[in-house]
């Protein structure tokens, strides 16, 4: 891993765009200043020199030539702080894909450019690390802390989050026990039992894996949670009636068409939407509360996502099969 901060490996060679300018005056002061290098974007900023924009290289060959560049630019643009250090960039290269980043001082001024050439080994390497924790951090582990521990300290680091686990599946079996009425009027809704957890799991897991990765970068607020829920549950419900009509004509067949298929894809459909908002609604709590939700959010969404997920399915088959 290179040494430094982002600055110290930047290029100084860049041009930026003023926002007011035409598209015919910006294609002029590009010819003029004949800047080397591969150019991948164009930073635009104020009268001020504050950065507000990028314009990716295709928006100078389509727009307009009489066009402002503020009309045309995109104004969500992700910059680096110039004491960043090269390791903590490499991260978000490899979360955003971009293929350069504007470096800026406290007050926005556009200071350098550094690009993926800059540490493309780094950016594998950060890549394939991720990926690697990313699986173990999912159920409570992290691995940086865990691998060279002593047995005792092994124990002390995973059994606590063992412990939500535990006491999920101990409401569970009691939650099967005071249902068991309802089991025992439909043996096939105990058949189905272990696929419908699945499915809610499956889909709690992939919902908190994308919050934890969009918690790294984004400040969460009502809006963004608002914006984000909006997104996933629309998902969700396709993946709901989806997942549950496939399972629901399943048992129909298997068993025939009678209340049973439909309460087994009915609670499918419920508890998939119910799993995909535990999903992201858990790490971003955690996250509000100064917790990390990379390592707490997953033993926490997957034992509420059981509890959710019996309590909608036997509440289904109750209300169905008498």
């Amino acid at each position: 891993m290179k040494d430094g901060t982002v600055l110290d490996h930047a290029s100084r060679n860049f041009l930026v765009l003023r926002q007011d300018w035409t598209f015919e005056y910006a294609l002029r002061e590009i010819r003029q200043q004949q800047v080397p290098g591969p150019i991948l974007y164009f930073y635009v900023t104020d009268d001020s020199g504050k950065l507000v924009g990028v314009l990716p290289t295709r928006a100078l060959l389509v727009a307009p030539l009489d066009a402002q560049l503020k009309d045309h630019m995109v104004k969500r643009v992700l910059s680096l702080p110039q004491h960043m250090a090269m390791s903590e960039a490499s991260e978000f290269f490899v979360l955003h894909r971009f293929l350069a980043l504007p470096i800026v001082d406290k007050d926005k001024h556009v200071v350098g450019v550094i690009d993926v050439n800059a540490f493309t080994d780094e950016v594998l390497d950060v890549a394939e690390r991720r990926n690697f924790d990313t699986v173990f951090e999912a159920i409570g582990l992290r691995v940086g802390q865990a691998k060279d521990a002593s047995p005792v300290r092994a124990f002390r680091l995973r059994f606590p989050w063992l412990i939500a686990t535990i006491c999920g599946g101990t409401v569970c079996a009691l939650l099967a026990g005071v249902y068991g009425a309802t089991l025992e009027k439909s043996i096939v809704l105990a058949f189905f039992l272990t696929l419908v957890l699945g499915l809610g799991e499956s889909v709690a897991a992939q919902s908190m894996t994308l919050a934890v990765q969009l918690l790294r970068t984004d400040k969460p607020t009502l809006r963004w949670f608002a914006s984000r829920g909006g997104r996933e549950l629309a998902t969700a419900l396709l993946l709901g009636l989806v997942c549950g009509a496939t399972v629901g004509l399943i048992a129909g067949v298997w068993q025939g068409f009678t209340l049973a298929p439909l309460a087994i894809g009915a609670s499918i459909a419920v508890s998939i939407v119910c799993a995909a908002l535990l999903g992201l609604g858990v790490p971003t709590v955690l996250h509000a509360l100064k917790l990390d939700p990379r390592v707490a959010a997953g033993p926490i969404t997957l034992a509420m996502t059981d509890l959710a997920t019996l309590a909608i399915y036997f509440n289904a088959g109750m209300l169905l099969l008498g």
